[in-house]
């Protein structure tokens, strides 16, 4: 079509316009693609060079003799820093690099788990007897109470602070009540089992005796386990008194007194003045630069690369 000057008309001027529109976001398009495909093959390539460089570093480290160091922090549970995954994991390493001449346990820790506790501990007199001639020393923190001192009793000897908090040699089951506040509201409890004790100490239900007790044989069945761990951990060490285990705890200086603990210390000079040697070298399972590097810039920038690439139309 023309219009009647002759010029051509605004049909074919659009599609020439739509046309060429057309080809200048094809180009923006490959010009976006081979700039996230260089961007892409950078931080892969940092990712390596740093993972490797840390790899190389720690390898130099390791041939050097060392006190080997590995750090029991926080709540001992599955799924935390310090599970039974991660410091048997840890303590495997340390005891079997050739270059270490003995192990550091550092605890910081208010417990946890029983069962976790107890793994950590048979894994570290099971290393004992598999290493003889190396050591493991316990250095407590700020606190070395409950399943942390569970695991401290297998150590060969524990140094703690004077103001260190130690002991709570006992076990606990909590639970709360809410009956009394459900017959308030008007709220009536409906449970349906098959068993007579699947309702097991449901806190919307009033206590029943006989559950109680059996909860109470199952922790005092617990607690001697604990008890006979600790016995066995500290021998002829321990100076035992009536509230011992009672679930009390006591400064560092008070559990030296108790046998409890053999002495006071630090990381620094547990390494420097009982080992002799001052280089210490941390074998903490923990992320690798790599490794926190993805996590920190992983997310925003695989988010940043799929926002441009909605933005241009490429989902």
């Amino acid at each position: 079509m023309t219009e009647e000057n002759g010029r051509p008309g605004w049909e074919r001027s659009t599609i020439e316009k739509l046309a060429f529109e057309s080809l200048r976001e094809a180009r923006r398009r490959r010009r976006w693609s081979i700039f996230f495909r260089l961007a892409a093959l950078v931080y892969v390539g940092a990712l390596i060079w740093m993972f490797w460089s840390n790899t190389d570093t720690e390898r130099s480290v390791s041939s050097v003799e060392h006190i080997a160091l590995v750090r029991l922090d926080g709540t001992i549970a599955v799924g935390e820093r310090a599970s039974a995954e991660n410091l048997i994991a840890s303590l495997r390493e340390a005891f079997e690099a050739s270059a270490a001449k003995g192990v550091i346990l550092a605890i910081n820790s208010p417990g946890g788990s029983p069962v976790q506790a107890g793994q950590i501990n048979d894994e570290i007199r099971r290393l004992r007897a598999a290493h003889p001639d190396k050591p493991l020393y316990a250095v407590v923190g700020d606190i070395c109470a409950s399943g942390g001192y569970y695991v401290a009793a297998a150590a060969d000897r524990i140094f703690v602070d004077k103001a260190s908090i130690v002991g709570s040699i006992g076990v606990r089951m909590d639970s709360f009540g809410f009956t009394g506040a459900m017959e308030k509201a008007g709220i009536e409890r409906r449970s349906i089992t098959a068993g007579e004790n699947k309702a097991f100490l449901d806190p919307f239900m009033p206590q029943n005796p006989q559950q109680v007790a059996y909860a109470r044989e199952m922790l005092d069945e617990v607690h001697r386990q604990f008890i006979d761990v600790v016995r066995k951990g500290r021998g002829e060490r321990l100076k035992e008194t009536p509230e011992m285990f009672s679930g009390l705890v006591w400064s560092g200086a008070r559990s030296v007194e108790l046998g409890l603990a053999d002495g006071t210390g630090s990381v620094g000079s547990v390494a420097r003045e009982v080992f002799k040697i001052e280089r210490v070298r941390d074998y903490s399972r923990s992320e690798n630069v790599a490794e926190r590097l993805a996590k920190r810039f992983g997310a925003s920038f695989g988010g940043g690369v799929l926002e441009a690439f909605e933005r241009l139309g490429w989902n």
